[in-house]
C-alpha cells in the first residue's frame, strides 16, 4: 500500500535532500512538500522528478510561523489523504543570528574546539520578534506551527489499526539552559532557536506519552552540522571559505559533521528504509 509522506519545509537543505533519500528508498510514496515559498517548491519537485520520474510529488502551501496558514493546509491535506504515515517536521528559522567572535577565537584554540563547532554553545544569539499572530517568530514557526499541524492532523494520524510517525528535525544547539518554562516562548532570552529546540524536544517525549496508545509514534533526530542557507547566514561567506578546509578535517575525528544536506539528512531518512526492508 502506498505511504503517504508529508514534509515540511522541504524546497531546500535538509527538506530537500530528505525528499530526495526518500524516493531513493521507496519510490512508491506519496510525497508532499509542504512549503512557504510556492516558485521553490515547484523548483524542488522538478529537481525529485528529474531523478524520480515515476513518483507522486504533490505541493503543499504551508507557512508553519502563521496560524492561518496552518489551519487552511491542515484542511486541505484531509481533504487530499485518508491518513499521514510519516510527517517530518523539518522547517525551521534562526534570524538574524550573531556570533561572539571573541569567544568564537577563544574557543578555536582550546581543547574544547570540536564541541564549539558541533554545539555552538554560547556563540550564537538572535534577534528575535513577534509575527502577526503576536506570537515570537522562532516559537511559532520551529515549534507551535507544528504543534498546531500536528493537534489538526490527528484525525489521519491516530488511527486503529494504523501506526503513524513523527519525525522532528532536532539540533545539538537544544539545550535545557536556553529553555524556561515560564519564558516558552523565549520572549526574554536571546537563545530562541535553541529553546525552541528543546521544547520540540519534550513535545516529542509527552506525544509519546499520551499519543502511543493511538497508534502515534513521535522521534527526534539531529542531523548533525550541516551547511545550509541557515548556517551560512551566521558568518561572511569569506569566513567560511576560510574554514571549511578546517570543517572537513574535523570531519575525520567526529561523525556529527556531517556538512552537507544530503548527509545530514541519513538520519531522517532511517525509518522509512527500516519498514522498506521489513516489508
Amino acid at each position: 500500500m502506498e505511504k503517504v509522506v508529508l514534509v515540511t519545509g522541504a524546497n531546500s537543505g535538509i527538506g530537500l535532500a530528505l525528499c530526495e533519500r526518500l524516493l531513493t528508498t521507496d519510490s512508491r510514496l506519496r510525497l508532499c512538500l509542504a512549503c512557504r515559498n510556492m516558485q521553490r517548491a515547484e523548483a524542488a519537485r522538478s529537481a525529485l522528478l528529474t531523478s524520480h520520474s515515476t513518483a507522486r510529488v504533490d505541493l503543499l502551501h504551508l507557512d508553519v510561523g502563521s496560524v492561518q496558514s496552518v489551519l487552511t493546509a491542515a484542511q486541505e491535506v484531509k481533504a487530499r489523504y485518508n491518513r499521514i504515515d510519516f510527517l517530518y517536521l523539518n522547517a525551521g528559522i534562526m534570524p538574524n543570528p550573531q556570533i561572539d567572535v571573541k569567544a568564537f577565537f577563544k574557543g578555536l584554540f582550546s581543547r574544547n574546539v570540536i564541541d564549539m563547532f558541533a554545539t555552538a554553545e554560547g556563540l550564537l544569539t538572535q534577534q528575535d520578534r513577534l509575527n502577526s499572530d503576536g506570537l515570537q517568530e522562532v516559537f511559532a514557526t520551529n515549534l507551535f506551527g507544528h504543534f498546531l499541524l500536528i493537534r489538526e492532523l490527528e484525525p489521519l494520524l491516530c488511527r486503529a489499526a494504523h501506526a503513524s510517525r513523527i519525525v522532528w528535525t532536532s539540533s545539538s544547539n537544544a539545550r535545557r539552559s536556553a529553555f524556561s518554562i515560564e519564558d516558552v516562548q523565549h520572549a526574554n532570552g536571546t537563545e530562541p532557536y535553541s529553546s525552541s529546540k528543546y521544547a520540540s524536544d519534550m513535545l516529542s517525549l509527552a506525544l509519546n506519552r499520551h499519543k502511543n496508545s493511538q497508534g502515534l509514534f513521535s522521534s527526534v533526530i539531529c542531523p548533525g552540522l550541516v551547511m545550509t542557507n541557515l548556517t551560512y547566514g551566521i558568518l561572511p561567506s569569506f569566513f567560511w571559505t576560510l574554514i571549511m578546509p578546517i570543517m572537513w578535517l574535523i570531519r575525520i575525528f567526529t561523525n556529527t559533521f556531517t556538512l552537507t544536506p544530503y548527509n545530514g539528512a541519513e538520519a531522517l531518512s532511517l525509518w522509512i528504509r527500516e519498514q522498506s526492508i521489513t516489508v
